[in-house]
Order: structure tokens, then C-alpha cells, then sequence
């Protein structure tokens, strides 16, 4: 018995050597990976960063056009979904024409909506270098 242990022991550690010997790590760079998921900032005009703010906004128009200084204005009604007050925060990113933001992070600004109401709000960019944006909505804390 103790001579059948030794032997299927040996075979073990002889098939777990070869196995694991043959294999090679990759040490060099990496490509990025799932680079597409969550990135609806990088293609949607208005994004709602929580499941809770999707259920209570919508949007149901974005106005866009630029100024005659070659600054973009943006109008968007926002729309509580829902049967009693809610306050959001909202902002909206200037993007250039690659997509990266031309002002630095805007301050999100309070947005109160009473039942089932629709306000539009206005932006402004402060330079002319803004081609595209993104509107962006979140829970207010």
C-alpha cells in the first residue's frame, strides 16, 4: 500500500512539474480592456448616473447652437418623471473635438422639479473650443 502511495505520489508531482513548466508569463504591456463598457459620457448628450435618477428624470429635448464668439450654448428640458418633488444636480462637460474636456470639471448645480414638471436649463461654455458635450444628472445629497 505504502508503495502504491509513493508511486501515484511521484506520478503527481512529475505530471504537475511538467505541466506547470511549460507554461510562460507574460511580462510585457497590456492593452486596455472593456474599454467600452460604462462609457456613455464618451457618446450621449445627456447621461443619469444613478438607476434612481433614471426612474424619476427624463429629457425631453436638447437644444444646441453655437454663439456668434464661437462658445456653444446648450438648453436641455429636464423632465421629473414622477408625482412629487425631487432635486437633482446636474452639470454639463465641454468637450473638444476629440471628446476631452475643454474647461475642467463644471460645478454641478441644484435642480428642483416639482410634480411632474419640466425646466430647461441653460449652459454655456467659456471658450470656443467646445464642439461636443455631456449633460450629466445625479442624485442630490
Amino acid at each position: 500500500m505504502k508503495k502504491i502511495t509513493a508511486t501515484l505520489l511521484a506520478l503527481v508531482t512529475t505530471a504537475t512539474a511538467l505541466l506547470t513548466g511549460c507554461v510562460t508569463r507574460d511580462t510585457g504591456a497590456f492593452v486596455p480592456v472593456n474599454t467600452t463598457v460604462n462609457d456613455l459620457e464618451n457618446h450621449e448628450p445627456i447621461v443619469l448616473m444613478t438607476a434612481e435618477v433614471q426612474v424619476s428624470v427624463t429629457c425631453s429635448g436638447i437644444q444646441v447652437r453655437t454663439l456668434e464668439d464661437g462658445r456653444l450654448e446648450v438648453n436641455a428640458n429636464i423632465r421629473n418623471r414622477e408625482g412629487r418633488r425631487i432635486q437633482v444636480q446636474i452639470n454639463c462637460e465641454f468637450k473638444d473635438e476629440q471628446g476631452f474636456v475643454t474647461e475642467g470639471e463644471s460645478p454641478f448645480q441644484n435642480l428642483i422639479l416639482t410634480e411632474n414638471a419640466q425646466q430647461t436649463v441653460h449652459f454655456v461654455s467659456f471658450n470656443n473650443k467646445a464642439k461636443h458635450f455631456t449633460i450629466r444628472v445625479r442624485e442630490a445629497h
